[in-house]
């Protein structure tokens, strides 16, 4: 009987979460086009690349699609289980809760499993690739598009206007074309009509224009009086543009972006944070010897850092009150602008290394968070799924409805708390490991406070209890107040 009780309850979730976990990836995937639609439109595209792109995102999202996946999917399981009184029949049958939630919780851990490998193995490579073809497209110019009325300046060198295109978008009319190929003068061109062709490797854009005149000015840089000024008019006159520098024409290396630190597995990232670690205390120690090396009174002090005293120290032993009784009138103002010059220039060089520091241990710390990431985002499955296995036998509501806001709810806490702790972490407010797991420490109580509910069949999210409570509440008021009142009489 239990096996087959194992087998109803995993049906009844791979369904939703198979459904969910695409429908998460694609609402995610969508959020992230809307961000960057600006930066797609008018490139030119092919469809390829832009399937190759959204193949590399995808998986970049896996595994934080993953985790509201379980959460969504377990709510509609155990709320459907619940609203068909199926979880009632079970229970009754002397089956307690947390025997009916083994199935899912080992599936819970062998999603963790999966998850954790998907983020080691498969999303640096995913996110090096999508990262390099974003910047690709990012960083390419508009395709070549010309509209009526409007200059045209993305070829470099050119402004090109048109009256009126045809319908066939060959025959051209009213044409102005501005050719910068100087800073100090501009040359253009004016036609009645023409035609315009592009090349059939799509490389060059060609203007046969008819009926026209070209006005050329030649001249130095150096603003000489010796300046022509030439008027052509031709009957024909073919142009010719390069196109190769419009749209998405060539490709960055994947390893321009390969050290950064979202690229790495955990292995790379543990070399990477030893290395780190490893330079940083090299420079502490070599900064510490600099900044004493170049004190004259470290001279005084022996390998123990203790104070030893010259052989003569009649200067040392002579009473004064003031340090510049000890000086000479005329050396007095020698040796406080040598002191003044050395404090600056140590000032200087400590505010350097200062910055240097700084930005190394960022970098180790933005290391020792993706380390940490890659656990806390595949445990997380595991987590969220002890939040809404018990829940949805709470609230005994299935379906996208009561679910489906549940889950948006627990998951923005998730969300939020990962995103508050990481940045925390990268700010030095907390350490990686606090930054990270502070999602973790938040709802894991809450998920075994709601595990321990739904085993003792709370009404937690029942509004009728919270109604006969209330009313209950009320009648026990009043009834107070009267045998206050009666007393007093």
């Amino acid at each position: 009987m239990f096996k087959k009780l194992d087998k109803l309850v995993i049906k009844a979730f791979v369904g939703p979460f198979i459904a969910t976990f695409f429908i998460t990836v694609l609402v995610l995937l969508m959020q992230f086009f809307w961000l960057w639609i600006d930066d797609f439109v008018g490139k030119g595209l092919g469809i390829g690349i832009v399937l190759k792109f959204i193949w590399y995102q995808s998986s970049v999202l896996v595994t934080l699609a993953l985790p509201l996946a379980v959460l969504l999917s377990s709510l509609m399981t155990f709320g459907n289980l619940g609203e068909s009184f199926e979880l009632v029949a079970i229970k009754s049958s002397g089956i307690s809760l947390l025997r009916f939630m083994r199935p899912l919780f080992i599936i819970s851990i062998l999603i963790c499993g999966v998850a954790f490998l998907f983020s080691n193995y498969i999303i640096p490579v995913a996110n090096l690739k999508s990262r390099t073809l974003l910047a690709d497209i990012v960083q390419a110019q508009p395709a070549f598009d010309l509209k009526e009325g409007v200059f045209y300046d993305k070829i470099p060198g050119f402004a090109i206007k048109i009256g009126k295109k045809e319908a066939n978008d060959t025959v051209i009319r009213d044409v102005i074309i501005y050719e910068k190929n100087d800073v100090f003068q501009d040359n253009f061109i004016i036609a009645r009509k023409g035609l315009m062709t592009v090349s059939s490797d799509k490389r060059f854009l060609e203007f046969n224009l008819l009926d026209g005149w070209r006005y050329e000015e030649r001249g130095d840089k150096y603003g000489s009086l010796r300046t022509d000024y030439i008027r052509l008019g031709f009957k024909e006159y073919k142009k010719q543009f390069d196109l190769s520098t419009l749209g998405f024409s060539s490709r960055t290396p994947d390893s321009v972006n390969k050290n950064n630190e979202r690229m790495y597995s955990m292995r790379q990232l543990d070399k990477a944070i030893d290395s780190f670690e490893k330079e940083n205390a090299g420079l502490y120690q070599q900064m510490e010897r600099t900044l004493y090396t170049s004190l004259p009174f470290t001279s005084f002090f022996d390998t123990l850092g203790k104070r030893k005293l010259p052989t003569d120290t009649s200067a040392l032993t002579k009473k004064a009150k003031k340090y510049e009784q000890l000086l000479p009138d005329s050396a007095r103002q020698v040796v406080h602008d040598r002191a003044l010059g050395q404090v600056i220039a140590l000032r200087s060089q400590l505010e350097s290394s200062l910055l240097n520091m700084n930005d190394r241990e960022k970098t180790l710390r933005k290391h020792k968070i993706e380390w940490h990431r890659k656990i806390v985002l595949s445990l997380a499955c595991l987590v969220l799924f002890l939040i809404g296995a018990p829940l949805g036998s709470i609230i005994r509501k299935g379906g996208l409805g009561s679910p489906l806001i549940f889950a948006i709810i627990f998951f923005m806490i998730f969300y939020f708390a990962t995103t508050t702790g990481e940045k925390f972490a990268k700010e030095n407010t907390l350490t990686p490991f606090t930054g990270m797991w502070l999602a973790t420490f938040v709802l894991v109580p809450v998920g075994l406070f709601l595990t321990y509910k739904a085993m003792r069949d709370s009404q937690l999210f029942n509004k009728e209890w919270y109604h006969r409570y209330i009313k209950r509440l009320g009648i026990s008021i009043r009834r107070f107040t009267k045998r206050k009142e009666a007393v007093n009489d």
